[in-house]
């Protein structure tokens, strides 16, 4: 096994549901927690920018309309990404990839970025998002993980800057899940807590790679990940669990 430099406990787009998803106010509050590493999602405007948002659209988590991946960056960089949460929140914009990855780096905070291409630009997101991650991070000790459901961005991040590391996110096992994640040179699966046992975990070491879950939000779940030896818990509850 590789060096491991990666906190265990993960922050969830943030701060998980306590402010509004992929944003720098949730970064902040997941710091408050004692946070030192972050989950977030990265997609591009129609002009290239790679910023942070979840969805394909727009309306669940802005007030914007439409596929985020359509609009350019100037006019996504308009929007109140904030509202939608609560009013304390409301005009909070949408941040681009290079202000998070900068307040991360300023801070000490470590980052897993999750390759969210809008559907179609599965390579050209995973190419964009690791050449921007090699300059930011050029020169630093630990580089963010980058990980992805889509084995094309990921295939096109290795091409791009095969140095930076990556892993595979999977909601099943599919057949070749574990072949895929070999020839991607992945450093890590990262699955739906559930589908981690014994067995399971014991495939990944033999294979060479770690083991992340998400979205691990219930104390009874935490506890047999530890019990497991897994090596990251990524969590909404920033508020209930104490990453130390």
């Amino acid at each position: 096994m590789k060096p491991w430099p990666y906190p265990r406990w993960v922050a969830h787009r943030g701060a998980g549901r306590l402010a509004p998803e992929n944003t720098l106010a949730a970064f902040r509050l997941g710091a408050e927690h004692g946070y030192r590493m972050f989950e977030c999602d990265v997609k591009l405007s129609a002009d290239g920018v790679p910023f942070l948002m979840h969805d394909a659209t727009l309306e669940r988590t802005t007030n914007g309309i439409g596929v985020g991946g359509d609009q350019p960056w100037d006019q996504l960089a308009r929007l109140d990404a904030g509202s939608w949460h609560s009013r304390a929140y409301a005009g909070e914009p949408l941040p681009s990839f290079e202000n998070i990855a900068r307040f991360c780096l300023a801070n000490g905070h470590f980052l897993n970025i999750e390759i969210k291409p809008t559907p179609g630009l599965e390579a050209g997101t995973g190419e964009v998002v690791a050449n921007h991650a090699q300059r930011i991070w050029r020169g630093t000790d630990v580089p963010p993980l980058l990980t992805s459901f889509r084995p094309d961005s990921l295939q096109a991040a290795m091409q791009a800057q095969p140095q930076l590391p990556r892993g595979l996110l999977l909601d099943t096992l599919w057949d070749g899940c574990w072949d895929q994640a070999q020839q991607l040179q992945c450093v890590a699966v990262v699955c739906n807590h559930a589908l981690w046992d014994a067995g399971t975990v014991a495939k990944a070491r033999g294979l060479g790679l770690r083991t992340l879950s998400y979205t691990v939000n219930d104390e009874w779940a935490a506890q047999r990940l530890v019990a497991l030896g897994t090596d990251g818990i990524i969590t909404d509850r920033v508020d209930l669990f104490a990453p130390a």
